[in-house]
């Protein structure tokens, strides 16, 4: 008996495939062959790109442009203050034989509360430098170090003889890529 139910489950399936294999899909078939019928059309190429350049900002260290230029003051406009020129007799520090374009700070140190700055010469040496040190030709001296920053009184000639301090910022050169 089961024999004859396998027997009658399975002719009812082939009658239930020759069913749906009739021309009912003749439209979608005529659609087909006329789509493979036409010609082939040519795909464009993908569009080129330039490389991405990337923009190194590299006036870290200048005056914002927003903020108000700083006052330089002249022997004229120190009003009773010392004039200011640079110490001859002092002995020289070595980083005072480099233009302070030339100096970059590449980070810093602190230990027992006292921070160190660490300035790359440009010729590949790095140095060890701390607030009241030396630097530039122009008599730089270092007046404030952050994480960020180091900040220089330079005295320079005002060009009528006399000795103008100007305010300077070495900042954390980032790493180049």
């Amino acid at each position: 008996m089961i024999a004859w139910h396998r027997i009658g489950l399975a002719a009812f399936a082939a009658l239930l495939l020759a069913a749906c294999s009739g021309e009912q899909h003749g439209d979608l078939r005529k659609f087909m062959s006329d789509v493979k019928a036409r010609p082939a059309g040519e795909i464009e190429p993908i569009p080129t790109f330039p490389p991405y350049q990337a923009y190194k900002y590299s006036n870290v260290a200048m005056r914002s442009p927003f903020d108000p230029p700083q006052q330089v003051l002249s022997q004229e406009g120190l009003s009773g203050k010392a004039a200011v020129k640079p110490d001859e007799s002092r002995r020289k520090q070595y980083l005072e034989s480099f233009s302070i374009a030339s100096l970059s700070m590449v980070g810093t140190l602190s230990r027992d509360g006292t921070i160190w700055a660490l300035i790359n010469d440009g010729s590949g040496g790095i140095h060890r430098v701390t607030v009241g040190d030396y630097l530039g030709r122009n008599y730089g001296r270092i007046v404030s170090i952050t994480p960020l920053q180091v900040d220089v009184i330079e005295i320079v000639p005002d060009g009528k003889g006399g000795w103008v301090e100007r305010p300077r910022t070495l900042a954390l050169k980032e790493k180049s890529t």
